[in-house]
């Protein structure tokens, strides 16, 4: 599936993953390839995803300690679509 972050200066990354964690309003959630339509509103927190191909150097996303390829975004909050094979993070 291809996930794609953005925030009103930047999009941050755009590119497949193999998973995405999100922290929902209701507490952290999973979405993965074939999950149904959602739309989620996103507390503060930290956006995790799993790229399936390697990532050019991105200054704003930490690779994971235990797998480099797992990366961490902090959010402020925002809104997560999930819609056919894409996820859209519009992220604060």
């Amino acid at each position: 599936m291809i996930l794609d972050i953005l925030t009103p200066e930047a999009q941050i990354f755009h590119g497949p993953v193999d998973f995405v964690t999100m922290p929902g309003l209701e507490g952290e959630f999973q979405v993965l390839n074939g999950h149904a339509a959602i739309i989620s509103a996103l507390k503060a927190g930290t956006l995790r995803f799993k790229a399936s191909q390697e990532v050019s150097e991105n200054e704003y996303l930490t690779q994971d300690g235990k797998d480099s390829s797992i990366y961490h975004y902090p959010i402020n909050g925002g809104v997560a679509e999930m819609l056919g094979d894409k996820v859209v993070v519009l992220a604060e």
